[in-house]
């Protein structure tokens, strides 16, 4: 998975440096069209340079083809991943895993990659046509130009990427509901995760017998989305830079916007470097959570954070095991849960020293920047383009890590299994 990942970096490199990928007489530098390249395919969406007045359409349809093969490739492999996991599992375990998620079935390949292919192409379509009729009726777009705009922003929204084609990203956008509240479903429907898709498309109806999984995400999505909103309108209801112009319902979709781009999504329509502190750091909070697993979503993952969640709450009720929708979840499971959050934590904060140190720029923004990255967010105050080649470099590995990180750490959790012969004397240190 990682060396696939970082072919497909390696040749979006390759042809962002050739002479027609780039708009003026010469090609890209090594590091702006690797900086691009790992970003598409890591389906972060943050940029060092302008994307519609730097690269050519030659250029932007390569950034949109790394974009689709890093969204299709996550969701595909993530998902096997748990295919995988299940294979390795012992029998007990693996017809528990078989009862509880009722999705993926152990071998199930052949299900996962056309599942996948199918969800891609039919919501993108979808998205796609209604931002096509939008931009062609109500911003007098010519319909080749609108057809374009609706596709690539459609697969950069199913795909969580954040990459536009406008300058201001879709500021201009931001109280016009046609055009965002699609991107927004396409943002939420990418980056549920493959597995949940599955089981919705199946029991929908049915909420009581969806799997564990599938109701941590589901529950968790909402809760965030809609806290998200209330925070930022909250936050944010006054400042003059970014809700204040705004008229009532301009101001709650402008707020649930930035809601759902923040599970890793990365367009904006109000401008970052307005918002307040307060606000940054609540962002950086929401990146770090991202969205669901084996999807297109990055951070942690909302059934980490909800499982750690849970965790606490047993411990501070005094009970010996962890519950969860009338389910009791393994310490094993837990111990993962935690180890990938702290990891992740450790991930976000040595790039961000690294950084404090190279440069002149306060804590408050490079945190933001880092985290974005991390969680494959693609939200930006704007200092990204001004970092220096050292800073560039290690954002570039802190999006590979942080695309592939979690997935694949958790994975290699799951399947390293060692037995014990013996236990020593149980010891118990002074905590806190």
């Amino acid at each position: 998975m990682v060396a696939g990942f970082a072919t497909a970096i390696a040749v979006g490199t390759v042809l962002l440096m050739l002479p027609p990928a780039r708009n003026g007489p010469e090609s890209a530098p090594l590091l702006e069209a690797a900086f691009t390249s790992t970003s598409a395919v890591c389906v972060t969406g943050l940029i060092v340079v302008d994307t519609p007045e730097y690269w050519s359409t030659f250029g932007e349809l390569v950034i949109l083809g790394l974009i689709q093969v890093g969204g299709f490739g996550i969701m595909t492999m993530a998902s096997l991943l748990v295919l995988l996991v299940s294979r390795r599992m012992g029998l007990r375990s693996r017809l528990t895993a078989a009862a509880e998620t009722k999705t993926l079935g152990i071998g199930d390949v052949r299900t996962v990659l056309l599942g996948v292919a199918k969800v891609s192409v039919t919501v993108e379509l979808v998205v796609a046509a209604i931002l096509t009729a939008r931009l062609a009726t109500g911003y007098d777009e010519p319909l080749g130009r609108a057809v374009y705009l609706g596709v690539f922003h459609a697969v950069s929204a199913f795909n969580n990427a954040g990459f536009s084609l406008y300058s201001d990203s879709l500021m201009r956008f931001v109280g016009d509901p046609w055009v965002c509240l699609p991107i927004c479903a396409a943002i939420v429907i990418g980056g549920i995760g493959f597995p949940v898709m599955l089981e919705l498309r199946r029991q929908l109806r049915q909420p009581r017998r969806w799997s564990l999984h599938t109701k941590i995400t589901i529950w968790m999505t909402v809760l965030l989305l809609v806290g998200g909103t209330v925070f930022v309108a909250a936050s944010e209801w006054n400042n003059p830079g970014t809700l204040r112009p705004l008229d009532v319902p301009g101001r709650l979709l402008a707020a649930f916007f930035h809601s759902v781009n923040t599970r890793t999504a990365g367009f904006n329509t109000l401008d970052i470097a307005e918002l307040t502190e307060g606000t940054w750091l609540g962002s950086d909070v929401l990146m770090f959570i991202g969205g669901g697993s084996a999807g297109t979503a990055g951070g942690i993952k909302v059934t980490t954070f909800a499982l750690l969640f849970f965790v606490i709450y047993a411990e501070v009720r005094g009970e010996p095991t962890v519950h969860v929708f009338d389910r009791r979840v393994g310490a094993r499971v837990q111990r993962q849960a935690l180890s990938v959050a702290l990891l992740a934590v450790a991930a976000v904060v040595i790039p961000a020293l690294f950084i404090l140190e190279a440069t002149d720029f306060a804590l408050d923004a490079v945190l933001f920047e880092t985290v974005s990255a991390f969680a494959t967010v693609g939200l930006s105050t704007g200092i990204t383009a001004d970092l220096p080649t050292g800073a560039q470099a290690a954002m570039i590995v802190l999006m590979f890590i942080g695309r592939l990180g979690p997935i694949t750490f958790a994975s290699a959790l799951a399947l390293r299994q060692r037995g014990r012969l013996y236990e020593l004397p149980e010891a118990r240190p002074i905590i806190g």
